[in-house]
C-alpha cells in the first residue's frame, strides 16, 4: 500500500516543484489536463476495456461496488444544493465522492494488500463504462448551458457523441465482446498514448498544487463533505453491502479496500477540462489521499 502511495506521491511532487521554479508556462495545468482528456485518456480506456476479462467482472462483487459508489454519488448532491454551490461544481463534488483512485493506486495496493491486481477490476471497469461517461457528459451540458447554448432534447441525446470517453468505451467495450482485435502494428501507438495518462494527469495536478491555498478555502463544508462520504462512507457501505449479498473473506475485503481508495486524480482533470469546480476536485483528490492511508491500513488489518 504504501509503496503505491509513493509512485504517486513521488510524480505529483514533480509537478509541483517544476510549477515553484516555473520551468512550464501558467497554461500549462490546463493543456496537460485537455491532453489527457482528449488524447491520452481515451487511448487508455480503449485498451483497458479491449483486454478486460468481461465475464469475471460481471460478479457479485461488481454489483456492491456499483451500488456503494452511486449512493455515495447521490449522497453529495443535496449537499451541493443546501449550499448553494454552481451545478458544475456540485456534479464534480458527487463525482469526487465516489470516483476511486483505482487505476494508478488501486492497482498496487490490489497487488500488494489482495494478491492480485484482478481484485480491482470491478471498480475499475464499472468507472470506466459507467461513472466516467455520464459524468463527463453531465459536465459538458452543465459547460454547454454556461456558455449560453442550446440544451434541448436533441442537444442532451447528442452531447454523448461529443464525449471522447464515451466514445472510447463504446469501442473498447464493442471489440471486446465481438472479439475484434486491432492488428499489433495500429495497437502499439494506441497503447503508447495510453501511457500518458496517468503521467500527465499527475503532474498537472502537481502543477495546480504548487500554488494552490490551503484546501478547504472556498467551502470547508463541502470539502468536509466529500472526504467523509469518501474515506468513512464509502467502505463502509461497501461492507455492509457486501455482507447483505453473502460476501465473506478475501471477496468482502476486495470491495471494501476498492471503496476505502482516495478520489482519483482524473476527477480534477475532468474539472480542468469543463472549467467548473477544479479548487474542490484538486482539494478533494489531495486530503482524500492523505485521510486514506490509515483508513486502509485499519481496513487491510
Amino acid at each position: 500500500m504504501l509503496e503505491g502511495f509513493l509512485v504517486i506521491g513521488v510524480v505529483v511532487a514533480v509537478g509541483v516543484v517544476v510549477g515553484r521554479l516555473g520551468l512550464l508556462p501558467d497554461s500549462a495545468t490546463e493543456t496537460l489536463s485537455r491532453t489527457a482528456f482528449f488524447v491520452a485518456t481515451p487511448a487508455l480506456l480503449f485498451v483497458t476495456l479491449l483486454r478486460a476479462d468481461v465475464a469475471r467482472v460481471l460478479s457479485t462483487g461488481l454489483v456492491v461496488t456499483a451500488l456503494a459508489a452511486l449512493a455515495v454519488c447521490a449522497l453529495y448532491v443535496p449537499v451541493g444544493m443546501l449550499r448553494r454551490r454552481p451545478r458544475g461544481e456540485t456534479v464534480v463534488g458527487s463525482m469526487a465522492s465516489g470516483y476511486l483512485n483505482a487505476g494508478n493506486l488501486g492497482l498496487p495496493i490490489a497487488t500488494y494488500a489482495l494478491g492480485s491486481a484482478a481484485e480491482i477490476a470491478p471498480a475499475l471497469i464499472f468507472q470506466l463504462a459507467v461513472l466516467t461517461p455520464t459524468y463527463t457528459t453531465l459536465l459538458d451540458a452543465v459547460a454547454a448551458r454556461r456558455r449560453g447554448e442550446p440544451t434541448g432534447l436533441g442537444t442532451a441525446l447528442l452531447a454523448p457523441l461529443r464525449n471522447p470517453l464515451l466514445l472510447a468505451t463504446a469501442a473498447g467495450l464493442g471489440c471486446n465482446v465481438a472479439a475484434l482485435r486491432p492488428p499489433e502494428g495500429l495497437l502499439e501507438p494506441v497503447e503508447l498514448l495510453a501511457d500518458l495518462a496517468v503521467p500527465a494527469m499527475l503532474l498537472a495536478f502537481g502543477l495546480s498544487l504548487a500554488h494552490a491555498r490551503r484546501p478547504g478555502r472556498d467551502d470547508v463544508v463541502c470539502l468536509g463533505a466529500v472526504v467523509a462520504l469518501k474515506n468513512v462512507v464509502h467502505p463502509v457501505l461497501a461492507w455492509a453491502l457486501g455482507t447483505a449479498f453473502g460476501l465473506g473473506g478475501p471477496a468482502l475485503l476486495a470491495v471494501v479496500v476498492s471503496a476505502a481508495l482516495p478520489t482519483a486524480q482524473n476527477v480534477f482533470g475532468y474539472a480542468v477540462r469543463f472549467g467548473t469546480g477544479v479548487t474542490l476536485a484538486r482539494d478533494a483528490a489531495l486530503v482524500t489521499t492523505v485521510v486514506s492511508v490509515p483508513v486502509l491500513l485499519v481496513v487491510a488489518l
